[in-house]
């Protein structure tokens, strides 16, 4: 499928997600079938005030591609200007806007799903956007602000109407943030209601969830967030399960290890040691989490600082830990 003049090699991708969807992360999923990427969002003011931390956010691998370019903001003009500089550092294929994010520190500038609440201004940033760049624009949304004001369909044809090449909706209001079950109806209704391709995205958490919410709702992509929270092989599940085979078996513990540690290792040569340890502390306990008697080893690992002692507690959990194949 495409996406503008960007062919896409598959139906399962990958959400853009803060703190998590880094290169390193974007890797791992990439190696697994995830058919596209995108980077961590950035902040579109940020990068028009040069800030170092910011874009190197969007550093991408060249073999990371296709891949997506996301930044955040409300301000037409600071978002035009900021796009081409996304791109050009990055390299990415789409120029993909958050107006889906609930964090409280970002809708309180007026970014993220708080746009969903002025939908003539969400319009303006697209059509700025869309000038200012070469490459298909992209829009991430919710499924409105609160169960009072559900928009999604209205703001779908907005998107289309500004130029985007592809809308993703999370069936999630803002005020839910990450609670309750997303509403699948929702989505098939946008999906109804627009012509340019459309990503499903809330509630993927197994194979089965992937082929599910593409059959309900008529998407053209699964777009997967939290369920690959250290399980990135549930993009080769996924595949599996769109395509009408057989799902592939979960790796054993010790080769998800392997594969964990991999990923701070790749992060480590990027940020530096420190950052990536730091960042190692919550990684594992999602790639431990359903492991039986992995408490111990979490808590290690909750202090580690350096990759020598994150490489000895994986020795010691594929020693000690090493014929457990449970995962949840």
């Amino acid at each position: 499928m495409n996406i503008g003049t960007v062919t896409i090699p598959g139906r399962v991708t990958l959400a853009p997600m803060a703190g998590v969807t880094d290169a390193a992360f974007r890797r791992l999923c990439r190696q697994q079938g995830a058919a596209l990427t995108c980077t961590e969002m950035v902040s579109a003011r940020a990068l028009v005030y040069r800030d170092k931390k910011t874009e190197a956010l969007l550093w991408c691998p060249p073999e990371d591609r296709p891949v997506a370019a996301q930044i955040f903001g409300h301000e037409p003009e600071i978002m035009a200007e900021a796009a081409p500089m996304a791109l050009a550092l990055s390299g990415a294929d789409i120029l993909d806007i958050n107006m889906g994010c609930p964090v409280g520190k970002v809708i309180r500038s007026g970014d993220g799903s708080a746009l969903m609440r002025d939908v003539v201004l969400a319009g303006k940033i697209i059509e700025a956007v869309v000038r200012a760049v070469d490459v298909p624009v992209t829009v991430k949304f919710r499924k409105g602000w609160d169960g009072g004001s559900v928009n999604a369909v209205e703001f779908a044809r907005v998107c289309e109407a500004s130029g985007a090449s592809a809308i993703a909706v999370h069936g999630r209001t803002r005020a839910q943030m990450y609670a309750g079950k997303a509403d699948w109806d929702i989505i098939r209704d946008v999906k109804r209601a627009v012509t340019i391709p459309v990503f499903a995205n809330g509630d993927i958490f197994s194979g089965a969830d992937a082929e599910h919410i593409l059959r309900y709702t008529g998407c053209d992509f699964a777009m997967v967030g939290r369920g690959c929270f250290g399980d990135p092989w549930l993009f080769a599940r996924a595949n599996a399960a769109v395509n009408g085979e057989p799902e592939p078996p979960l790796p054993k513990l010790a080769d998800r290890m392997d594969a964990a540690l991999e990923q701070i290792r790749f992060s480590a040569e990027q940020k530096g040691e420190r950052l990536a340890c730091l960042e190692a502390r919550s990684q594992f306990a999602w790639y431990l989490r359903g492991v039986p008697h992995a408490g111990p080893y979490k808590q290690e690992i909750v202090h580690v600082s350096s990759m020598e002692e994150l490489e000895h507690i994986v020795r010691m959990i594929k020693l000690n830990l090493k014929d457990s194949r449970e995962h949840t």
